[in-house]
């Protein structure tokens, strides 16, 4: 119920690395859940999770690249990304 409370946990898990707390922590960014919203850091945070092989955070940094939503718009990061979570079967 206390979003701020809920940030704060899922950035202490996030820092121990663990790949759904980093997503889960990008999200809240990403929507101003419990922090100021800032979608830009959302996107790097999505990354680093996307980029560890977590297929969640390959989606929506995928879709951010496709807006051009925080990030500059990117068609072909953005294809790249959604590939490589539909290769996980998150479609």
């Amino acid at each position: 119920q206390d979003d701020s409370e809920a940030a704060r946990l899922y950035h202490l898990a996030a820092e121990q690395g663990m790949p759904e707390a980093i997503y889960n922590f990008a999200v809240f960014y990403e929507l101003g859940r419990g922090m100021p919203q800032d979608v830009g850091d959302a996107a790097q945070i999505y990354r680093f999770a996307a980029d560890r092989g977590y297929a969640k955070a390959q989606c929506n940094l995928a879709v951010l690249y496709m807006n051009g939503r925080g990030i500059p718009q990117d068609l072909t990061e953005a294809d790249r990304y959604f590939r490589l979570a539909a290769e996980q079967g998150n479609v």
